[in-house]
């Protein structure tokens, strides 16, 4: 396990960080990150991940030293709600590093006012759902389709949870 450096990043910084974190992503990474094959950012793509305003679309990097080595980003999909998206380069994968930015993003999304994150994860993608069940105590997990959709209370504690999900849940898992 490392312990990088995790902070925000604003569009002074994404451009440099979004390139090297997508050029340390293998082909197979790229496409459970973005659900299709992308050997390489259009330009429009690329605007969109760097376009960055701290409130409806925000970040955090991870950082050994320089280096960028993952992602995780929110945007505003509703109110209080927030997608989220993570990329880790692959050489850092398994070692923490998802963990950190996960913990990062809803710290961040909470001070912004979030009440919920979800995210859609192939289903084949099994390392990101089970780090989002080690991450976000009380995350529910439901297939629509060709994904996993991923849902988290931030304020998962003082969530009404029925006993049925509870069990539903344990079963699961």
């Amino acid at each position: 396990m490392i312990s990088p450096h995790v902070h925000a990043l604003d569009r002074s910084t994404a451009p440099a960080a979004v390139d090297a974190v997508f050029a340390g992503l293998s082909e197979q990474s790229r496409y459970l990150r973005f659900h299709a094959p992308m050997p390489r950012l259009t330009s429009a793509f690329r605007k969109r991940l760097i376009d960055i305003d701290g409130v409806d679309h925000a970040a955090v990097v991870a950082r050994i030293g320089e280096h960028p080595i993952g992602i995780a980003r929110l945007v505003r999909t509703g109110l209080g709600q927030g997608e989220l998206a993570i990329s880790v380069v692959d050489r850092w994968q398994r070692q923490g590093v998802g963990r950190c930015l996960l913990t990062a993003l809803a710290e961040l999304a909470t001070r912004l006012g979030y009440a919920e994150l979800h995210g859609d994860v192939l289903p084949e993608n099994t390392g990101m759902l089970r780090l989002a069940k080690r991450v976000f105590l009380g995350v529910r997990t439901v297939r629509d389709e060709d994904v996993v959709r991923v849902t988290y209370p931030l304020g998962w504690a003082t969530a009404a949870l029925t006993h049925e999900e509870v069990l539903e849940d344990l079963v699961r898992w």
